[in-house]
């Protein structure tokens, strides 16, 4: 059996590499691991079932990283791909991204029903469609386009980070659309140089376009934020409260999928706090958050999109897809979609709007998947700590090597992506109880979580 990846106190946070157009893919090595072709998204690994929102979030070092390509153990779990990187989906294509689901694709009428009762899909559209933009980015590593959410009325747009993180041809060391292969290392400056070369087109709701450039992001949380040059007068989404959702209610996503700018899907809330793993760094810090799982159509393109209630109010941020498809096949929608809820993230956005560096809730430890035991003993489902990190939050409050934690406040811990998620969920300076069992007796403890802050 696998040895689950652990998911570790520090390093820099995980970046992918968004699908390229330009250019014919380079055949991996023999024995390397299988990788879709341009305007692919990035393979992610989704937990088992749902539980926590949080993380011991990595601190940052400088240096060399590298980005692992996430086998999927229970079907493909992939963000990225939309019509270049920016969907929420795999997108596998050998067509190029730009006559197939780029700048060309058609426009569709904007035909809204602002009469529409409320509380009706017809009365989301008309507030949400101006509030929603799609994103076209290029560079020498690729194109394609993403989908974003206004915040202001002069041009500040939320989006998903892999929507805009595209790579300089030069530094980008695996094939187009697909993060680096294990054991490849990238420059720490690959980010920055990858947006200094990259031209964002931001597309709106009335047919203009602006230029646009990138204010912050955030790998971690994949989440950044761009501005749109010379605008003004602007719709700003109104933002909702995703910690009021209930599963079982409906929801809308809007985006643009393949291109089609100002796509409106309906669904219900799924799940919540569910663990979405999309990918994690040398040092095994991963990309993970609490996701909201919909049934809502989400498909390459929507990423950045916003999912948003029956009033018309932000609650996630579409980020990703659960696919059964296998490389070389292409992927959509099969109703297994995931945003990243907008309570976690709007003080990491309020980070990157003021210019600052984005800073994450972290216990100080390294830690891996329960197994179950062999001596007799009831095996514990939670997350097994590896490594405690010294003069940390979790030192302090006694936790141990060898310990398995079962729960954060009232969120069950049924392993590590669960516990990173749940975490997450938190700002450093948080109080939370955690529960952990050790040689088979329950323990807790008020832990203080740390900050990344460097």
């Amino acid at each position: 059996m696998t040895e689950p990846t652990p998911q570790q106190p520090g390093g820099n946070p995980p970046q992918w590499t968004p699908p390229g157009t330009d250019a014919a893919p380079t055949p991996p090595p023999d024995g390397a691991p299988t990788t879709p072709p341009p305007g692919v998204a990035p393979t992610a690994v989704l937990s088992p079932p749902p539980p926590p929102t949080a993380f011991a979030a990595a601190p940052k070092k400088k240096g060399r990283r590298a980005t692992l390509a996430a086998s999927a153990l229970v079907g493909a779990l992939v963000l990225g791909g939309g019509a270049g990187f920016g969907g929420a989906a795999l997108f596998y294509s050998t067509q190029d991204d730009a006559t197939r689901n780029g700048g060309n694709a058609a426009t569709g009428s904007q035909v809204v029903d602002s009469n529409a009762p409320e509380g009706t899909a017809e009365k989301v559209a008309s507030k949400v469609l101006p509030s929603v933009v799609k994103i076209e980015v290029a560079g020498q590593g690729g194109s394609g386009s993403g989908s974003g959410i206004v915040l202001s009325s002069d041009g500040l747009i939320l989006t998903n980070n892999h929507v805009v993180d595209i790579p300089s041809e030069s530094s980008q060391p695996g094939i187009p659309g697909m993060p680096g292969m294990p054991g490849q290392e990238q420059p720490e400056q690959q980010e920055e140089q990858g947006q200094q070369d990259s031209s964002i087109t931001v597309d709106f709701n009335d047919g203009t376009k602006a230029k646009a450039k990138v204010v912050g992001t955030d790998p971690l949380t994949d989440t950044a934020v761009i501005q749109a040059e010379n605008v003004s007068g602007l719709t700003p989404a109104t933002i909702g409260k995703s910690g009021s959702l209930v599963v079982g209610q409906d929801v809308v996503a809007v985006g643009s999928p393949y291109g089609l700018d100002s796509t409106v899907t309906t669904g219900i809330v799924s799940a919540l706090d569910r663990p979405v793993n999309v990918g994690a760094d040398a040092q095994g810090n991963a990309t993970v958050y609490p996701a909201i799982q919909t049934d809502a159509a989400i498909n390459p393109g929507n990423s950045g999109g916003a999912l948003v209630d029956m009033n018309g109010n932000v609650v996630g941020i579409n980020a990703s897809i659960r696919s059964n498809s296998s490389s070389g096949q292409e992927a959509g929608s099969i109703g297994l979609g995931f945003a990243i809820p907008i309570d976690e993230v709007m003080p990491i956005i309020e980070q990157l709007k003021a210019g600052d560096d984005a800073t994450h809730a972290r216990m100080g430890i390294t830690v891996g998947d329960s197994r179950a035991t062999e001596d007799g003993q009831a095996a514990v489902t939670g997350a097994t700590v590896q490594e405690v990190t010294k003069d940390s939050a979790a030192e302090k409050a006694g936790l141990k090597k060898g310990d398995t934690i079962t729960k954060v406040d009232d969120h069950q811990i049924n392993g590590s992506d669960s516990l990173v998620a749940t975490v997450r969920s938190y700002r450093p300076g948080d109080d939370v109880e955690v529960t952990w069992s050790r040689d088979g007796e329950e323990q807790s403890a008020k832990i203080t979580l740390d900050s990344d802050a460097t």
